[in-house]
């Protein structure tokens, strides 16, 4: 009986640390997705396991979708937040903007559009900035990347410099299409965002 009860206990406390959980809301591309990966070598699982492990009360939603650009993302973005309710809500979007040579000024206006019903919404925003290949011309490369840390500056929001960092271009860390990270390659993105994230929990 008394074993009976202590199970019953602790599966009530499970609900309820469960029911108390925020939100973590990743909106992004096939980066984020996992193209090419089993879903669980990916970092968003990653992530969602170490807040687990360092006793963070956390659900992870991961709303990512394989060539999704930022307006696919501002025009999804609206029922994900007032269907999951974020606390915190990742935008790893913009790099096939840059890759189909969207106008920078659209890819800053959309991810403005993203921060600003996040926050309407009540949930704080990560941004990962891109970089695009020297093939796409410096001009265009420049412009691309300045627009995170437009967006960044002007919603006041913590900013990823480059997401990639450490993987874009990386022997071992690219899978063979030499754009989508490996699975080597997902702890370290990890890494590259849990310093600007772990704040913000």
């Amino acid at each position: 009986m008394r074993a009976w009860l202590m199970g019953g206990c602790l599966a009530l406390l499970l609900i309820a640390q469960q029911a108390a959980a925020q939100t973590l809301l990743v909106v992004g591309d096939s980066i984020s997705a996992g193209l090419g990966l089993d879903t669980s070598q990916g970092w968003v699982s990653l992530l969602d396991k170490r807040l687990k492990e360092q006793g963070f009360a956390y659900k992870v939603v991961n709303a990512s979708i394989s060539g999704d650009t930022s307006a696919g993302g501002l025009a999804r973005l609206p029922a994900l937040l007032s269907e999951q309710k974020p606390k915190l809500v990742v935008i790893e979007l913009g790099g096939n903007d840059g890759l189909r040579g969207m106008a920078p000024a659209q890819l800053q206006q959309n991810l403005s559009g993203m921060v600003e019903q996040s926050r309407k919404a009540g949930a704080q925003v990560l941004l990962l900035g891109m970089k695009l290949p020297p093939n796409y011309g410096q001009r265009y490369t420049d412009a691309f990347s300045r627009v995170f840390e437009a967006v960044a500056q002007e919603q006041k929001i913590v900013l990823v410099p480059f997401f990639l960092d450490g993987v874009g271009g990386v022997p071992g860390m690219m899978q063979a299409d030499g754009i989508h990270p490996a699975v080597a390659a997902q702890p370290k993105l990890l890494d590259n965002l849990w310093p600007a994230l772990k704040p913000l929990l």
